[in-house]
């Protein structure tokens, strides 16, 4: 019920207004969000990069339904890119970026896909200049195959460009196993969506054994793993399954979100393990930060600390 309620709210301009306008939010929003700007996004990358830990940066936004604002985004992502590399930040994939198709163009009424495959390629293009990847978020089920179709169409260009799966999916297992081949990067993550019950699993204990289905898959096959997971149980499995597999520690990473768990993102690169952290930034920061309380109990639990910490 609270992660209906919270997808919900996510979704609803009256709650935004509520919620963006509150005391103190803006000092609690800073704990998981880098900041407005590149610059913001930059210098939280540089901090993350000496502490031993990888990135992944996305410029926040969604459902782009104006034609030069997709361009805009496609070229605030080219710039960003631009910059890590001169900085010396991306080389190897150390920073990298995330992208959401329908901030660049998907969800457009005319040639939307089109349109969001040139852009994603314009940034592939930014991403090989600076020595780095790209991965492509996955958003609610409804565009899961425009999404797969771009990522199909690119990557004869771009081999190493990546994508996300959802466990909360009842289709994830299936797309695991055609993703589980040499030279393919897949974001593992439980997701945080609003799906009907013949698209997505509805109880937690159902998307967890999605997840460590999943999981198995994609360790089992001979791309690249990148398992994004708070949940310290799906860790452990995820490192036994690892080792069954004979899996290098250089083959496989973990990504936790910004502002959660940083002691155990510190203490998984500590240990030897790719950790990544996914580094969101830019001023449209409220659906984002809404589903990501809705993912998980804690998230909210961890949230509401913060902002009383502040109030």
């Amino acid at each position: 019920m609270l992660r209906r309620t919270l997808l919900a709210a996510s979704a609803s301009h009256r709650v935004r207004r509520v919620i963006t306008a509150a005391p103190y939010t803006r000092d609690v929003v800073t704990r998981f969000v880098a900041g407005d700007t590149a610059d913001d996004a930059v210098g939280v990358t540089r901090r993350l990069l000496a502490d031993g830990l990888l990135v992944s940066l996305d410029y926040l936004g969604e459902d782009t339904a104006d034609p030069d604002q997709a361009a805009a985004v496609a070229q605030e992502y080219v710039r960003l890119l631009g910059r890590l590399g001169a900085d010396g930040l991306a080389s190897g994939g150390r920073a990298e970026v995330s992208v959401k198709l329908t901030a660049v163009g998907l969800g457009l009424r005319e040639n939307g896909p089109k349109i969001a495959a040139q852009h994603v390629a314009r940034i592939c293009a930014a991403a090989r200049d600076a020595g780095t990847t790209v991965t492509l978020d996955m958003e609610d089920h409804a565009s899961v195959d425009a999404a797969l179709g771009v990522l199909a169409e690119l990557r004869p260009d771009f081999p190493d460009l990546g994508c996300v799966i959802q466990s909360y999916l009842r289709r994830s297992a299936d797309d695991c196993a055609g993703l589980a081949v040499a030279g393919s990067r897949v974001r593992l993550c439980k997701g945080a969506y609003r799906a009907p019950e013949e698209a997505a699993f509805t109880r937690r204990s159902e998307v967890d054994r999605s997840y460590a289905r999943c999981l198995r898959i994609l360790l089992a096959g001979d791309g690249y793993p990148m398992l994004a997971t708070h949940d310290p149980r799906l860790i452990r499995i995820a490192g036994v399954r690892a080792d069954a597999a004979g899996r290098r520690r250089d083959s496989f990473e973990y990504q936790m979100l910004y502002g959660i768990r940083p002691a155990e993102q510190l203490r998984l690169a500590g240990a030897g393990s790719r950790m990544r952290v996914y580094v969101p930034y830019g001023s449209d920061w409220y659906g984002y930060l809404v589903r990501r309380l809705a993912e998980r109990p804690a998230n909210l639990a961890f949230f509401l600390r913060a902002l009383a910490s502040v109030g």
